[in-house]
């Protein structure tokens, strides 16, 4: 078994390295991350970085080869949310100037699918503010799921918040594939980000979505002023799940939220939190979301050797870059995008 202890120098100083490679074979041969390995991913020396993602790129090609999945998203219903996440534009403790408004209504949200497949999306994910959806909210949601299966070759995921049995099962009558409710940390921290809602509650939201039969996709938030230690929980965690979809987003530290000060990450953290992610999820769609552009900057290209999914276009509040720099980025690498209906 190799060592996961961080990188030191021999007697003659030149650098002993973790054998990443070697612990890709084990994950590859269904071998689960440990908290211990975790850790030393996160905390491994920057020079080692590129062993690193090669070694997280083979476990990617195994399962999604040199495929990237793109996702175009609708803000379907922003601000005037009643919870208290420290991190989100949206909150009640938010002043961030933001577009708040009512859940859009049917044609605005078919209008975001066609949005979605001209920007060469197979999923599309629709989002609305707030702690839970409301009757005649979650109906209305449903009345769009249906034109759109008609009438788009699209998968849809739902992000409505905390869902009952119930709701979860309404949502998988009207065609809809996937729901996202984002876990964002490790339960330890959870309390330092939110008081509304508990982190339980989240928990009870992804079972009542995997009873109704549809696929989950959870993932969470890095840069919070969390510990490495709730990181490696986090992706232990949605590994324990097996999550069909795990999008990581980078803290953007958006004016007038309570987190608007912290700015803790490095292009390299980011990368290794993605190659984690990877080792610790094999199968699952690894998706670099809200602050790619931000936070990895040039080095974005880099992430995809770990992730194989991105957003297209926009976030909920925040800009995304241009999607002609996406299908650049994606094309030089030798990459391909793929919508829902490919292999």
């Amino acid at each position: 078994m190799p060592s996961m202890t961080p990188a030191k120098c021999s007697p003659q100083g030149s650098p002993v390295h973790t054998d990443w490679h070697r612990l890709a074979t084990r994950v590859l041969e269904g071998h689960r991350l440990s908290a211990e390995e975790g850790l030393a991913i996160l905390r491994s020396p920057d020079e080692e970085l590129l062993d690193l993602l090669a070694a997280a790129y083979r476990v990617r090609h195994r399962w999604f080869g040199n495929r990237v999945h793109l996702n175009f998203l609708i803000n379907a219903k922003s601000g005037a949310c009643g919870e208290d996440c420290g991190y989100c534009s949206q909150s009640r403790v938010s002043k961030a100037e933001i577009p708040r408004y009512a859940l859009v209504d049917e044609e605005e949200i078919l209008a975001g699918a066609r949005m979605a497949v001209a920007r060469r999306s197979g999923t599309y994910c629709i989002v609305a503010s707030g702690r839970r959806p409301g009757a005649s909210e979650l109906e209305r949601i449903c009345a769009a799921v249906r034109r759109i299966k008609r009438e788009l070759p699209l998968k849809i995921c739902v992000s409505p918040g905390l869902l009952t049995g119930e709701q979860a099962e309404q949502l998988k009558q009207c065609g809809v594939d996937r729901v996202n409710h984002n876990l964002n940390t490790s339960e330890r921290f959870y309390p330092r980000i939110c008081s509304t809602h508990t982190y339980q509650e989240r928990l009870d939201t992804l079972r009542a979505a995997r009873r109704a039969g549809l696929e989950i996709c959870s993932g969470g938030i890095v840069g919070m002023g969390e510990e490495d230690a709730d990181v490696v929980d986090l992706a232990l965690r949605l590994g324990e799940w097996a999550v069909e979809a795990l999008p990581i987003n980078f803290l953007i530290p958006i004016p007038g939220t309570p987190l608007a000060g912290v700015r803790r990450l490095t292009p390299r953290y980011c990368l290794k939190v993605l190659a984690l992610m990877r080792l610790a999820n094999p199968r699952t769609e690894l998706r670099i979301a809200a602050g790619r552009e931000l936070h990895l900057g040039k080095l974005q290209p880099l992430g995809l050797y770990a992730a194989n999914s991105i957003f297209v276009g926009d976030y909920l509040t925040t800009k995304g870059q241009a999607p002609e720099d996406d299908y650049q980025m994606i094309a030089e690498l030798g990459f391909e995008a793929v919508t829902e209906g490919q292999a």
